[in-house]
């Protein structure tokens, strides 16, 4: 398996590889890598000859200091889940901060056309400005043809997408069904820092959202957003920050339903200190 911490190092390599007309599919992680990242690596696998799986916590995504000082770091674990997907067809970069911002570990400032403004938006002051800066910049120096993301970050597939479309870059972007535990948890590297009573409380949360989704045939979005607040309320462990149905191309909340849009509900909710988020497609 070859491994790249510089950016001129994977930008030759991928070069090399283009001039044989092979395809390169780029997998972006934070790392702390579990099945759901691999079932990424596994469908970028099967579209392109070549897969190169970044491995870079992002500093400018992050507004919460102490939230980047605890996510996980497992570069050597990480990089042996991998080879046992493909040791010859995957690539590793894992780059430093300064190989990516040289010195100047800043956001560049975007417009999604107010995609940023919605959910997570609201919450996280930035967080999408550093978003489109490292996967811009991901673009930038790997050039790959197609581009895997999980839909558990629905948001943030839809502004990427965004920032293809604005910026013209020339690569596929390819959305994949979120990958969840078999209770239902939608799989995520901060799952590993649940404490044992909360890990076995979190799949209310998807629970939720499936009887919610049930409640969208026959009731109003206002019905459904007021029971789920109540279930929450009642929760002794689990607490809600918010849940939302929106239209699935502009993310705003949906206030008359129309049988002419698609629907997902989206949610976010603290276990203890550990803030988890989860999605779902309504119809």
């Amino acid at each position: 398996m070859e491994f790249y911490s510089e950016k001129q190092q994977i930008t030759a390599n991928v070069d090399a590889f283009k001039a044989k007309q092979l395809t390169i599919g780029l997998v972006p992680t934070m790392g702390a890598l579990h099945e759901g990242h691999l079932q990424l690596v596994k469908k970028a696998l099967e579209d392109n000859d070549k897969v190169v799986v970044s491995i870079f916590v992002n500093p400018t995504q992050f507004d919460n200091k102490e939230d980047l000082e605890k996510y996980p770091r497992t570069l050597n674990s990480d990089i042996s889940l991998l080879k046992t997907v493909s040791e010859d067809h995957i690539i590793v970069y894992a780059p430093t901060v300064d190989d990516i911002y040289e010195g100047k570990t800043v956001s560049q400032s975007f417009d999604f056309d107010g995609l940023e403004f919605e959910m997570e938006g609201k919450f996280r002051n930035g967080h999408f400005d550093g978003v489109g800066t490292i996967v811009k910049r991901f673009f930038e120096i790997v050039r790959p043809h197609n581009a895997y993301f999980g839909e558990k970050d629905f948001q943030q597939l839809q502004i990427i997408k965004k920032l293809v479309e604005k910026y013209r870059i020339p690569v596929n972007i390819v959305g994949c069904e979120i990958y969840r535990e078999t209770n239902g948890l939608a799989m995520s590297s901060r799952n590993t820092r649940l404490k044992p009573a909360y890990k076995k409380a979190a799949p209310f949360i998807y629970k939720t959202l499936t009887t919610a989704k049930e409640r969208f045939g026959t009731n109003s979005a206002g019905k459904v957003l007021e029971w789920v607040e109540n279930q929450f309320a009642e929760h002794d462990l689990l607490a809600l920050e918010y849940f939302i149905i929106a239209d699935a191309e502009t993310l705003k909340p949906v206030t008359r339903k129309s049988n002419k849009k698609l629907y997902r509900a989206f949610i976010a909710v603290y276990a203890d200190d550990i803030r988890l988020i989860d999605n779902i497609a309504l119809n």
